[in-house]
């Protein structure tokens, strides 16, 4: 194993904490990571990794040879990116992070047209409602709705999607429709909340040019977008998410808008990736695709207003 291999090695080891989830990572042997980290250690002369039969961690020499490794494949990458061959022609593998809506609705049925205009770019994607580490879990780029709040990644906003609040004809027929966001509070509303934390979402409105927050009562809670869909399915309450997840029961009359009257903040979503992949050509030309999907789905328009999201938990999407 080259130099430049054994320090792509350390540093997944580090991020991972184990040599058997960096070896799986790069497609080899843990036999041939083990004696590649031995033999780097020999060449240093010092020991980078304290290895016990749970974890691997860094040593204090490990610390610091990681923060110089991760700046020196940093500074490959972005050399390599200036090659116009490598602008024109991306390849390598391309690893994502989808919320399940945004994978099933809006990209995969696409995908097919990113691969015929990158052959040379294979793509893994992983899905699901959870925060994720993208650094430590050695994912490219992923697609969240909300704004997020974490400075150490880059930000590129794909839309801005309408939402509304809804619920179904049962629910409606049992307890009132409210006529008024303030009449909200008097509802059941299905309960929404990142894992983790206890704090449910309130419904957001835009009342006469402001957004008015209004919290309900309610006896179910979900982290899960398609829960969330599915409890106000059954009749357990409001909910509020953006309208293009919802259109086949709005049309079939399974749910109801509510309050059409009242706009709600528009939701973004964004692309994130960390800093040190900036101008990796696979992420670039992954967001400019999916920003064209984005766009042609709900438009270029200016947003209502931002609904803000803290620390970019999971949202009702």
């Amino acid at each position: 194993m080259d130099r430049f291999d054994a320090l792509q090695l350390f540093t997944r080891i580090v991020e991972l904490g184990s040599f058997t989830q960096a070896a799986g990572a790069l497609n080899i042997p843990r036999a041939t990571a083990t004696h590649a980290i031995k033999a780097l250690e020999q060449r240093l002369g010092a020991r980078l990794l304290d290895r016990t039969t749970r974890q691997v961690t860094p040593t204090l020499d490990g610390q610091a040879f990681y923060a110089r490794s991760k700046r020196v494949l940093a500074e490959l990458e972005d050399a390599e990116t200036c090659l116009s061959t490598q602008v024109a022609n991306p390849h390598g593998t391309l690893r994502l992070d989808l919320h399940g809506v945004h994978a099933t609705l809006i990209i995969l049925p696409r995908i097919g047209e990113f691969r015929a205009r990158y052959p040379q770019i294979e793509v893994v994607i992983s899905s699901g409602d959870r925060l994720v580490d993208l650094v430590k879990e050695g994912i490219d780029c992923v697609v969240r709705a909300g704004q997020p709040r974490d400075s150490s990644l880059v930000v590129r906003r794909l839309a801005d999607m309408p939402e509304i609040i809804c619920a179904s004809p049962d629910y409606l027929a049992r307890h009132g429709t409210p006529s008024h966001p303030r009449e909200l509070a008097h509802h059941q509303a299905v309960g929404f909340f990142a894992r983790g934390n206890d704090s449910r979402y309130p419904f957001t409105v835009i009342v006469d040019g402001k957004v008015m927050e209004v919290e309900a009562s309610g006896w179910i809670s979900v982290s899960d977008a398609e829960c969330y869909t599915s409890a106000a399915l059954a009749g357990c309450g409001l909910i509020q998410v953006p309208r293009f997840r919802l259109e086949a029961h709005l049309q079939a009359g399974r749910l109801v808008q509510v309050l059409p009257e009242w706009t709600c903040p528009d939701l973004p979503v964004c692309a994130l990736y960390p800093f040190h992949r900036q101008l990796s050509p696979r992420v670039r030309v992954f967001i400019d695709w999916a920003r064209e999907l984005y766009e042609e789905k709900f438009g270029g328009r200016e947003p209502r207003r931002v609904a803000q999201l803290d620390d970019g938990r999971p949202t009702r999407q």
